[in-house]
């Protein structure tokens, strides 16, 4: 792969970087009198706008060359660079920042998703098209999925711009968007957030059989979970045309069973 200012990127870190102005402008819009944080600034040409805007800048880079590269590059006071994994970082790191602002790597947007609900933090994120097109998905739709549960249950999603795979170098296969994105003030249960995840992995089925079919990872075996399954109104539909509340509400019936059989 070729080298970009003097930086060859490295693939399994999943190292795109942007090279668009236009794209790094309007993502540093909203940072005006925030205090941002900022993951995988990459070669700055987004931090370097963000400090011009906000209020302070968290980056936090994980490639040692690139730490370096941006230490030189730029001098900012408003400005902290951390050489680190950005999700073995303490919280304490991340007090007093009330944004996340950053362009994603494909590889690290699920967790990225998971650190915002965690973290309750707006974020505007530039990411993989077709997992925001998961995000936003509705009730029986091909693209509904267990993203779009969730992303519905526990987020707000605002759709800004689509950013062209050229933004990028090196240029990835597939297009991005950029969202808006702020948590609700909803908590879900761990037990409860498990047995969505395990029901939609087989959305194309009954409930019924979606349920028996993920007795294993619920920890009980077919009979149990068929009996379960018996007791809901839902039973009968697919799992696929059910939406995210009323999902919500099977999950915490299954949860509430699961517990008794477990006393």
């Amino acid at each position: 792969m070729a080298m970009y200012n003097g930086i060859r990127p490295i693939k399994k870190l999943g190292q795109n970087f942007l090279v668009c102005e236009h794209i790094a402008e309007l993502e540093s819009d909203f940072s005006k009198d925030k205090k941002v944080i900022e993951i995988g600034p990459g070669m700055g040409m987004l931090t370097e706008k963000l400090c011009k805007k906000a209020n302070s800048v968290l980056a936090v880079e994980y490639d040692k060359r690139l730490y370096e590269l941006l230490i030189e590059k730029l001098n900012y006071k408003n400005l902290k660079l951390i050489n680190d994994n950005f999700f073995r970082l303490n919280k304490s790191a991340f007090l007093g920042y009330n944004m996340l602002i950053a362009n994603i790597p494909y590889n690290l947007s699920s967790k990225t998703i998971g650190w915002i609900i965690e973290m309750r933090l707006d974020a505007i994120l530039c990411m993989q098209k077709e997992l925001v097109e998961h995000m936003l998905a509705n009730v029986s739709t091909n693209k509904y999925s267990k993203l779009s549960v969730i992303s519905k249950l526990m987020l707000n999603v605002g759709y800004i711009e689509k950013v062209p795979a050229e933004c990028f170098y090196p240029k990835p296969n597939v297009d991005s968007v950029i969202v808006y994105i702020k948590p609700k003030e909803i908590h879900i249960e761990k037990n409860i957030m498990h047995v969505i995840s395990c029901i939609m992995e087989h959305k194309k089925k009954t409930l019924r059989n979606a349920i028996i079919d993920s007795s294993k990872n619920l920890g009980i075996d077919k009979k149990s979970a068929m009996a379960i399954a018996e007791q809901l109104d839902d039973k009968s539909t697919r799992v696929f045309d059910i939406a995210p509340n009323e999902l919500l509400n099977i999950s915490k019936k299954i949860s509430t069973a699961l517990e008794k059989l477990h006393k």
